[in-house]
């Protein structure tokens, strides 16, 4: 079973930075766990996202930027509740269905897309999961895999058609 917190609450620091009390951060940071699922619960609303826990001056703090701030109906003065839970993603973050169909289809593209860093890896995969349909997210993603078997690795051209 996914290691996981209790739900505690938590409020913004800054402009998108959520303090996460140490006793919740160090379950997964002694495991070797940085990334992890975050489920975000305000009032009737609830969202699920990955993020990585980060110790910024004494405090461990994960990103919550303005998009899930919005799509959880929380501002800055408002005090809502996080649950960390165990991240058991490839990539430390879900891939949309039609990349992974083009993954399966093209074994040669996946293993160049394999050799990037992590990093990379999760901002092509966020890249395609902004697109809301499903074939413009295929589309997309074999753009991204044509481009990485042409030897593209810059981020702003791997994203251009051919």
């Amino acid at each position: 079973m996914a290691t996981k917190t209790p739900k505690f609450p938590v409020h913004i620091s800054g402009t998108h930075g959520v303090s996460i009390p140490e006793e919740h951060a160090i379950v997964f940071l002694e495991a070797g766990q940085k990334r992890v699922q975050v489920k975000a619960f305000f009032k009737d609303h609830s969202i699920d996202f990955h993020g990585a826990i980060h110790k910024y001056q004494g405090q461990y703090l994960i990103s919550f930027g303005k998009r899930y701030q919005k799509e959880l109906g929380v501002f800055p003065t408002d005090f809502f509740e996080f649950q960390l839970v165990e991240n058991t993603t490839e990539y430390g973050v879900e891939i949309p269905e039609a990349m992974k169909a083009v993954m399966e289809s093209d074994p040669e593209g996946l293993s160049y897309f394999k050799n990037l860093t992590d990093g990379r890896k999760r901002g092509l995969i966020y890249y395609v999961k902004r697109f809301k349909t499903e074939q413009t997210q295929v589309d997309k993603a074999l753009v991204i895999f044509e481009n990485l078997k042409r030897g593209i690795t810059d981020p702003r051209e791997l994203i251009k058609p051919i």
